[in-house]
């Protein structure tokens, strides 16, 4: 009796177990064979055991799909999905081999829900799951010839080893659909893929419409990806393959710079692509880059012939035209809706007339990314890449590329952004007016002070070079085109005045670039101020000291006399020290730090420049600070120059406050 009730418990124990199995993977295999079958609780494991492949329900759902993840990293991580079209309801699901070769997802009435749907040339087909990753179907006598591969059907993750097809006779090759949700793998509204059109570059769609770019592929780096430019993992890790295939084919690789790290790049379902690396340590996907992540990474934020850049604050508007255009809807421009983009302030010559008088010409942008929709040209030994854009009427701008060659673009210029560091120089063409304009060779160019000084001042050259005779070391001093003062301060607008004084009033302006500025206006019907403007020209111009506020440039045009400093965020230190808000934020050793700068300023002005110079007008208000609230002196109006020797002067007018 008592044998007989251990030979009961015995039985019962194994069918419990057995049942267990149906429920917990307790079957492992690393093929899929005629006679082997993958059910709802097995898994197919690759031969280092780095990934597996089975059944598994998303986050909140019961739905069941097959997939491949990472075998021993939890939360478990999918890398891809069979029937992510059409789940099952239950777990009576399997992954076999059908009887024509072909690898299928069966329900529990044997229905194929998913298939390989490839023509095999024999049916004694096996499936392995490789250790990148890769499932792949091919012959048992032939493992040479791949049928099929999970590599060349992928859902939204891109892995080491995979190879991503470039072929401009095929187009656009949208290799990757993220998941409807995080709980739904079903394709979302996204795509992620190449473009292999001009210069090769990696885009995300959201339907047809571009979303983001990488900018185009240089042989070493996505040159719209400042990040490349400086970290070595990007650098040695995409490769483009050649030679090409015979049907014309390359294919993009990743190969990690260490190959025990474990990484992947995927399309989130909310658009945004990432690139992952496990840390082993904490337990961990660490994210290395996430793009679009900055405002102006996503696709022509700013609108046609607008460049963005992101190191500007948001407020104070990222957006600018390009030199030589302007908004296209003015009263949306200046209400932040940029998406109107900018248009030509004049037509080009070349599109006027074959006999027009004056050729067009270029204005240089660096650190950019480079407008989409470049074509690749060649170009013969007898001429440039410029003579190849003049003689295209519709040709908007040109640039050698390093690693890619000739680029010329003759759609409207889109999706510009300036790069603090990396990007690539763009020519953008302008007519022969506006060229004027810029570089001041017209008599709009003559400083009329020679009458009011002991000195004269001369043309200004193409490089906006001042020269004051009897003079040291007059330096390079850009001008602007009063247009393009007006435009970017929005016309002198009330919302972009920052203050006013003696000498006129200061404007806030945005100019080429995206870059901030500060616009100094004299009065153009008033004699006040006449002085003090020759005097920043001569004085402050030629003084390079990180305590004393920069002059950028100037604009002479007709009675206008303008000028343009770097812009200070935290504005004068006046409005710190009489505001009872603002002045507790200046901490001891804040106020500390700032002293110091002065008095650093000063000494330089004393003792250190090559000119010995007075300011005569020091201030709170004249002390201006910077986004990190160091300080600057400013408004060199009233400043007076020293001989080397000299230690006194006599004065003939009052001056200062």
């Amino acid at each position: 009796m008592a044998e007989s009730n251990r030979d009961l418990t015995l039985v019962t124990t194994l069918f419990i177990l057995l049942q267990l199995c149906r429920i917990v993977s307790c079957s492992t295999s690393t093929l899929i064979t005629k006679n082997l079958t993958i059910r709802d609780g097995d898994s197919l494991i690759s031969e280092g055991e780095i990934f597996e492949l089975g059944f598994f329900s998303p986050k909140n759902s019961t739905l069941r799909y097959v997939g491949i993840w990472f075998k021993n990293i939890e939360p478990r991580t999918i890398v891809w999905v069979a029937n992510r079209e059409t789940p099952l309801s239950d777990h009576n699901g399997a992954l076999k081999i059908a009887d024509d070769g072909n690898l299928v997802v069966v329900n529990g009435q044997n229905n194929t829900v998913w298939s390989t749907n490839v023509h095999p040339k024999l049916n004694n087909n096996v499936a392995v799951l490789l250790e990148t990753g890769d499932l792949v179907l091919y012959s048992d006598s032939d493992r040479d010839t791949k049928y099929w591969e999970s590599f060349n059907n992928p859902t939204d993750t891109f892995l080491p080893g995979m190879r991503v097809r470039v072929n401009p006779s095929m187009g656009e090759n949208r290799a990757f659909i993220p998941w409807k949700s995080e709980s739904d793998p079903s394709p979302g509204r996204y795509l992620m893929g190449i473009d292999p059109f001009g210069a090769i570059e990696i885009v995300i769609w959201e339907g047809e419409t571009r979303k983001w770019r990488s900018g185009p592929w240089n042989s070493a780096i996505f040159t719209g990806v400042p990040d490349m430019f400086r970290v070595t993992n990007y650098i040695h890790g995409f490769k483009l393959s050649s030679p090409p295939d015979p049907d014309g084919s390359v294919f993009f690789t990743y190969v990690p710079s260490n190959k025990d790290d474990l990484l992947r790049f995927r399309i989130r379902f909310d658009g945004i692509v990432e690139q992952l690396m496990w840390n082993r340590d904490a337990r961990n996907w660490t994210s290395l880059q996430v793009k679009p992540s900055k405002e102006c990474e996503k696709y022509n934020r700013c609108g046609n012939y607008s460049v963005c850049n992101d190191s500007k604050d948001f407020d104070s508007g990222k957006c600018s035209c390009i030199f030589g255009f302007e908004p296209a809807y003015r009263n949306q421009w200046n209400k932040g809706n940029f998406s109107g983009g900018c248009k030509r302030r004049v037509s080009l010559n070349c599109s006027q007339s074959l006999f027009a008088k004056k050729e067009d010409g270029f204005r240089v942008l660096k650190g950019m990314k480079v407008p989409d929709f470049g074509s690749v040209v060649s170009i013969n030994n007898s001429e440039t890449c410029k003579d190849v854009c003049l003689r295209d009427c519709s040709c908007n701008a040109y640039e050698v590329v390093p690693g890619i060659g000739c680029m010329i673009w003759t759609r409207d210029l889109v999706d510009m952004e300036h790069f603090e560091y990396g990007g690539n120089n763009v020519n953008i063409r302008l007519a022969a007016s506006e060229i004027d304009i810029f570089c001041n060779k017209e008599d709009n160019a003559l400083l009329d002070i020679r009458k009011n000084r002991d000195y004269s001042v001369k043309s200004l050259s193409s490089l906006n070079e001042v020269l004051v005779e009897d003079q040291v070391d007059t330096p390079d001093l850009p001008t602007f085109s009063f247009n393009s003062v007006a435009s970017a301060t929005g016309d002198f607008s009330e919302e972009n005045k920052l203050g006013q004084g003696g000498f006129g009033t200061v404007y806030k302006g945005q100019f080429s670039g995206g870059r901030e500025m500060a616009v100094k206006r004299l009065s153009g019907k008033s004699k006040q101020g006449l002085e003090e403007f020759k005097n920043e020209i001569l004085l402050i111009a030629k003084l390079q000291h990180r305590n004393l506020v920069r002059l950028l440039g100037c604009c002479i045009e007709n009675d206008e006399k303008i000028l343009i400093y770097e812009y200070m965020p935290n504005n004068s230190l006046d409005r710190f020290l009489f505001d009872e808000s603002k002045r507790m934020s200046l901490e001891w050793r804040k106020r500390w730090d700032i002293i110091g700068g002065i008095a650093r300023g000063l000494l330089y002005l004393h003792r250190d420049s090559r000119l010995k110079i007075i300011h005569r007008d020091l201030k709170a208000s004249n002390i201006l600070l910077d986004k990190e609230m160091k300080p600057k002196i400013s408004d060199f109006g009233m400043a007076r120059i020293f001989n080397y020797r000299q230690d006194q002067a006599n004065t003939i007018r009052v001056v200062g406050t």
